[in-house]
């Protein structure tokens, strides 16, 4: 790809089980400007329609709260992605909460129909729940279940209606294959999300085998088993990261997760990679921030290394 770069800021928290993510793109421009940070001025970016407004009527689908709204999401998402591409320009995404990942694997498979898309998935958790298998409803723990397109109906505890069931297949999109999807610093898991793990043999490096094996080392066997793939996509959690060296500045905080130092040297190594076509960073929240506006800097500060990282070797 080129090396023009194009920033999405997607402050939809639709996803979100607690209020705030939408903030977070917000959050970190004001710690660029504060801290006279070039990237929004270095960087194109854009705003897209949110639809958070739908946060303040009644929730019709309790098993996948909000989904009505997330089609539109996702769509909104999915078209950004295209026409970033389409212009031959790399699309760094800045979304509030994870649910819309899934529109963004949607947009990668829609610009990219005959191509295997692998995707790094840096995250606290595994995003693999179905409306069958939720235990909240909040959609944020389900996007990579819409890009594999699995109910894991074999762990299923919900009785799931008509209508929701409907409205749940038109968001699948199976943009993804599970041998394509690696994850890294996931700890905080339910029993029918490893179940998907384990069958499918999904490959995760929990915090303990990133430090055992090392960063490099990681991010060979990545390369490795994504060999296959013609393109990768970068999903980054800030709640991947430890809360007690960052912050609790987001809606889901795991303690133990990896130090600012390792999200960097994983970033850069992943960016650095031929065949990286979208980043994503989700799940700034400043609302709950015990530290002002921390996680903001710090996710600023990761997203300013990815940029010139991703300059510097011709995104």
């Amino acid at each position: 790809m080129s090396k023009r770069l194009q920033i999405i800021i997607n402050p939809s928290e639709l996803g979100a089980g607690t209020r705030g993510s939408s903030l977070g793109p917000l959050a970190i421009q004001a710690a660029a400007r504060s801290r006279e940070n070039s990237l929004f001025s270095d960087v194109p970016w854009k705003v897209l329609p949110e639809y958070n407004h739908l946060l303040d009527r009644p929730v019709k689908y309790p098993l996948a709260k909000r989904i009505d709204g997330m089609q539109k999401v996702y769509q909104g998402v999915s078209d950004a992605i295209v026409e970033c591409i389409k212009h031959e320009t790399f699309p760094i995404l800045i979304s509030g909460d994870h649910a819309s990942a899934g529109g963004s694997l949607l947009g990668l498979k829609n610009a990219f129909p005959n191509q295997r898309i692998g995707v790094v998935w840096i995250d606290a958790h595994a995003d693999l729940h179905s409306p069958y298998t939720t235990p909240s409803g909040n959609l944020h723990g389900m996007p990579l279940a819409t890009a594999l397109g699995v109910d894991n109906l074999s762990c299923q505890k919900n009785q799931v209606d008509i209508e929701t069931s409907l409205q749940w297949s038109q968001l699948k999109s199976h943009s993804l294959k599970s041998e394509d999807l690696i994850f890294v610093g996931v700890r905080s898991t339910e029993p029918q999300e490893e179940h998907i793990i384990q069958s499918e043999k999904i490959t995760v490096f929990t915090v303990p085998k990133l430090r055992q094996y090392g960063v490099q080392e990681v991010l060979s066997s990545i390369s490795n088993q994504l060999n296959d793939c013609d393109l990768l996509y970068v999903s980054f959690d800030v709640d991947s990261m430890d809360p007690e060296e960052t912050s609790f500045g987001t809606g889901t905080p795991v303690p133990g997760g990896i130090t600012v130092r390792e999200a960097e040297e994983l970033l850069t190594g992943l960016c650095s990679h031929p065949r990286i076509c979208a980043l994503e960073f989700v799940e700034v929240n400043p609302v709950l921030d015990n530290k002002k506006n921390y996680m903001a800097e710090v996710a600023l500060e990761l997203i300013t290394h990815c940029k010139n990282t991703l300059l510097n070797h011709g995104a």
